[in-house]
């Protein structure tokens, strides 16, 4: 059961390796401006802040990987980090879109819980 709650929280690290991606590099272009469902003068302005953004996913995901590195002693690091991913979505899904709950928050919620119940 360990290797499920290990394998969410690799799907969660990924999907922030994927915002990093889509937020630092491809804002303005023709698929982050899709995928974010921007006008391209609007991508354009805010580049700047979405490659902040990206980098604060980018520090998430790599708190997760850290955690699966350090393999059962990184309970306390996969435990906040994945507090802070679910933190992101419900502010996300409160302030921009409720589908960030659904993409970031949940996720993050049955990896939490599968790691708390197969301690």
């Amino acid at each position: 059961m360990n290797l499920f709650a290990d394998a969410l929280i690799a799907f969660v690290a990924l999907q922030h390796v994927g915002f990093l991606v889509l937020e630092m590099f491809l804002w303005t272009k023709p698929v982050g401006r899709r995928v974010f469902g921007l006008k391209p003068e609007f991508a354009e302005q805010s580049k700047a802040l979405a490659a902040n953004q990206g980098l604060y996913n980018g520090f998430l995901a790599a708190g997760l990987v850290w955690g699966l590195v350090l393999g059962a002693e990184g309970f306390p690091e996969k435990v906040f980090f994945l507090s802070c991913v679910i933190v992101a979505g419900v502010f996300g899904g409160a302030t921009v879109s409720r589908r960030i709950v659904v993409v970031q928050a949940v996720p993050a919620v049955v990896a939490l819980a599968l790691l708390y119940f197969t301690r």
